[in-house]
């Protein structure tokens, strides 16, 4: 454990949050010799509520930073994902895929950072960013009773989907989250073997969201239902929604989740986190300080999947701030690097915000599921937008519906 006052108090540059994006984004500066500091408010390994679903996104940022190999030997790999419709009918859906818990993932990639030359600091609470000259310079923390300042070149926020750092920094739009997610692990060594692909399930009784069963190794399974548009968006309060009445019916109308539950073992509690989606309700940068990962909303929004975005856009804040050392870019053409790179991220992120319209339609599910049934074209059009060489929108639209129904 480090000591109260190993804080070092300067750095090139800061990260602040150690989760994948933030792991990402010091992993690949520091391999390009860059002097990184990456700070966390938790001791690692540390639990995070997160479905731990990885998809081929994911997959291909490990592979980019070089941690595939080590993820897969820990990860329950899975071939496929199986929706089930309101009606109780299901599909295959073909692909790469794996289940690693957030606590050995995460741990994983903080590791990797420090491999690279990241010098890793835990627990400091992040509480204010400083200031000189007109442009954010730094970081206070606090631990234990301690504040420490670490002056820095530049900051990075990677502090997940709780608003209070971002609030802090002055870069936060939107206070309440785009969604919400409920799960447990659960150990149940009868399932073993029988529960072998990620399990979603969309019923009326579980919209605008879903429920999941995703099999982890040694008979654990991660267990959970998200809520998607969990906020109104005129006055931003959360829907008249009960996460865990709504885990209750998922576990009362899924019979594979009511028997897990019934003959397996909660592995401590249910936990809830939020999730912000689509690249909104943020704004990306401003002088000294670049914002990444969920806190800009690196999740999709009609999946809730954003391990691989997180890493990928915490990838491109140290892409631009590289391009910024070796350039000499001031604070505007840094910021301007940046957010040219999430834009060319957004589209695809604004279709999955129109694909989302299932999520609040669970017959769409049930239409597209029946005709997937009897067509492998169609599964194959699934499997491309799991495998991201299409989108969720090219089902869902009104073209897309036209299509289905054509089938």
């Amino acid at each position: 454990m480090n000591k109260p006052l190993d804080l070092p108090d300067r750095c090139d540059v800061l990260v602040v949050g150690a989760g994948p994006a933030g792991s990402a984004c010091a992993q690949w500066l520091a391999q390009a010799g860059v002097d990184v500091l990456l700070v966390d408010q938790h001791e690692f390994p540390r639990d995070k509520t997160c479905g731990d679903g990885l998809i081929p996104d994911a997959q291909a940022a490990f592979r980019r930073l070089g941690v595939l190999d080590e993820v897969m030997q820990l990860a329950q790999p899975v071939s496929h994902v199986r929706c089930f419709a309101p009606s109780g009918r299901h599909v295959d859906v073909a692909g790469n895929l794996s289940v690693l818990p957030r606590r050995e993932l995460d741990h994983l990639l903080v590791r990797a950072a420090e491999r690279a030359g990241a010098q890793l600091h835990t627990p400091w609470r992040f509480e204010a960013t400083l200031e000189s000259a007109g442009r954010v310079s730094g970081a206070r923390f606090k631990r234990d009773g301690a504040t420490r300042q670490v002056a820095a070149r530049h900051v990075v926020l990677a502090t997940g989907a709780a608003p209070q750092a971002m609030i802090a920094a002055g870069l936060c739009e939107r206070r309440v989250p785009s969604a919400m997610g409920l799960r447990g692990y659960v150990r149940n060594l009868g399932m073993a073997g029988r529960i072998d692909k990620l399990e979603v399930v969309w019923h009326p009784r579980l919209k605008p969201g879903y429920g999941w069963i995703f099999p982890c190794r040694d008979g654990v399974f991660n267990i959970g239902v998200g809520i998607i548009d969990s906020h109104r968006a005129g006055d931003h309060t959360m829907r008249n929604v009960n996460l865990r009445e709504v885990f209750r019916a998922f576990t009362e109308l899924h019979a594979p989740a009511r028997e897990l539950m019934a003959g397996g073992t909660l592995l401590g509690d249910l936990k809830g986190a939020p999730l912000r989606s689509s690249l909104v309700g943020a704004r990306f940068a401003q002088p000294g300080v670049l914002a990444t990962g969920e806190a800009i909303g690196s999740t999709y929004s009609f999946t809730g999947e954003g391990i691989g975005k997180a890493m990928e856009t915490g990838i491109l804040a140290a892409e631009a701030l590289l391009a910024a050392k070796a350039q000499a870019l001031d604070d505007a053409a840094l910021a301007a690097h940046y957010e040219a790179g999430l834009q060319r991220l957004k589209p695809k992120f604004d279709l999955y915000e129109r694909g989302n319209r299932a999520n609040h339609h669970p017959w769409l599910i049930e239409l597209l599921i029946r005709r997937a049934a009897k067509s492998p074209r169609l599964r194959q059009r699934m499997s491309n937008v799991l495998e991201e060489r299409a989108t969720p929108a090219q089902l869902f639209t009104l073209r897309g519906l036209y299509k289905l129904i054509a089938e």
